[in-house]
């Protein structure tokens, strides 16, 4: 029921606002161009089989329909590497 009162403009853009999650950051396919600090704003290559002639660059925010979820191991195996230095 309305109060007469408008919401303050803060309050109405978070209304706004939608969280997209099953990005490419947290997808098995995305090899960002830094694995030790990636971000949602981070770019890098779509390694998907359908999609890697094309030598795709997204963006950690990024998606589509091939999303695969990365499972922490894998995460924590290329940090490893990427931190030794290969």
């Amino acid at each position: 029921m309305a109060t007469g009162n408008p919401e303050p403009e803060p309050q109405r853009s978070l209304k706004r606002v939608t969280w997209q999650y099953e990005n490419c950051l947290s997808c098995v396919w995305f090899v960002p161009n830094d694995p030790l600090n990636a971000d949602a704003f981070d770019r890098g290559l779509c390694t998907h089989s359908k999609l890697k002639p094309y030598s795709l660059v997204v963006s950690g925010r990024d998606w589509c329909n091939l999303f695969t979820e990365i499972r922490q191991r894998q995460i924590d195996k290329l940090q490893e590497k990427a931190s030794a230095g290969g």
